[in-house]
């Protein structure tokens, strides 16, 4: 039985020196020997087999199907975003009203809130200001898609405007003169006024 798992060990050795080494041809130098690296010790047969599946090639992943959102004139890819950004086209052109947050009628936060309510059962703060506790903080070149823009008129002035971010700089918004749209964090009146992104955990 020794003799046997001793055979077997070395005959997987024998597969693996094949499969990382080349015998190079009479009188050209050999090329550099190539070392199993794994993360633990090779002492047995069993961790010659665990070696062998650690140095496999992780499959590739399977290529996402691009979905294109009309009304928010963007393609996405991941699924996960579906259903919030396909919900938030249905809020485009709700009209502006203040205190409100329905399809009738709805401000910048009370977009967000019912929002999230719809898609995630999330429960946010009401107020922009308050809303912003709710959040972790984000870099804004790590912000990705659902996450919750913040915006104020001046350096020293509150939280006063909130959005959600799409992507390729855009984010649908509940603006005081057209009520919901999509805008970009590049045009001059957003980029003057980006204070911060939030994600909620």
């Amino acid at each position: 039985m020794k003799k046997a798992t001793i055979l077997s060990a070395l005959a997987i050795l024998s597969l693996v020196l094949s499969y990382f080494y080349e015998v190079a041809p009479t009188g050209e130098p050999a090329p550099e020997q190539v070392s199993l690296v794994t993360p633990y010790a090779i002492n047995t047969p069993e961790d010659m087999l665990r070696a062998i599946e650690w140095h496999q090639p992780l499959p590739a992943e399977e290529p996402r199907e691009e979905y294109y959102v009309k009304s928010l004139g963007l393609r996405f890819r991941n699924p996960d975003y579906r259903e919030l950004v396909e919900a938030a086209s249905k809020w485009i052109g709700t009209p502006y009203r203040y205190g409100s947050s329905s399809k009738r009628g709805t401000d910048c936060s009370g977009f967000v809130t019912s929002l999230y309510q719809e898609v995630y059962g999330i429960n946010l703060s009401r107020s922009s200001r308050s809303m912003f506790q709710d959040v972790a903080r984000v870099q804004k070149d790590s912000v990705r898609t659902g996450d919750i823009v913040f915006f104020r008129r001046s350096a020293k002035s509150p939280i006063s405007h909130v959005g959600i971010y799409l992507k390729n700089n855009k984010f649908i918004h509940s603006s005081t003169s057209k009520g919901v749209m999509v805008s970009s964090l590049s045009e001059p009146y957003f980029r003057k006024r980006y204070f911060a992104a939030g994600r909620v955990n």
